[in-house]
């Protein structure tokens, strides 16, 4: 087995309504506008014209990422792919903040403590989950379940979300929780991690996907 085959491909999903009015979004189902799914068919594009073709395909329980997936997996020709959906690969819950108008939260809460929300590894908004509460349900999943796929050889697709994304990203990337604070993912961002015999990281690839509508 070469270390390509060892290969994981990880997707913010499309654009959301959530997204296109700067709502803090979380557990909400926000469904796909139409550049969404644009980015999502584009993502699935780019991967195809890079040569990928995969083996199984995980994602979360919420409509904007299954239906990313969806996309991309028609546009690769594989719509048949085994998915796997799990809550554990679910956005994190913003609690109070979800449905809100970042303007909005700011106005109310003030800038600074809603950068921490957003932002910070630890800080916990009302009712709602911290980036660390994130990785503890997702991190564990991981481990179990996706990254065995990848070790034996199985090219894994991971469709899910900015804050759940970002706490993988700090685990494969060992990343402390001030390096986490500077990672942003945009909607339909690609993220190629290749894997050597031990389950290190061997190199990293990023691909962003430019869908602009008039």
């Amino acid at each position: 087995m070469t270390a390509t085959e060892r290969t994981l491909v990880l997707v913010r999903h499309g654009q959301s309504y959530d997204n296109q009015q700067d709502l803090f979004s979380g557990l909400r189902n926000s469904d796909l506008t139409s550049q969404g799914v644009a980015e999502a068919i584009q993502a699935g594009h780019q991967l195809g014209k890079l040569g990928f073709c995969f083996d199984v395909a995980f994602t979360s329980e919420l409509t904007r990422a299954q239906r990313t997936l969806s996309l991309m997996l028609a546009e690769l020709g594989q719509s048949t792919l085994t998915v796997r959906r799990a809550g554990a690969l679910n956005e994190r819950d913003y609690g109070e903040l979800a449905g809100l108008n970042k303007e909005e939260a700011r106005a109310r809460w003030g800038v600074q403590q809603v950068r921490l929300w957003r932002k910070s590894y630890d800080a916990v908004p009302p009712g709602g989950e911290s980036l660390a509460m994130t990785a503890e349900r997702l991190v564990p999943y991981y481990r179990r379940e996706i990254a065995p796929q990848v070790q034996e050889g199985r090219r894994t697709l991971v469709v899910a979300h900015g804050n759940s994304l970002r706490s993988l990203v700090m685990h494969l990337d060992g990343l402390s929780a001030e390096d986490v604070a500077e990672v942003h993912l945009a909607t339909s961002q690609i993220l190629v991690y290749r894997f050597d015999e031990a389950g290190a990281v061997l190199d990293k690839q990023s691909i962003l996907t430019d869908v602009r509508q008039n």
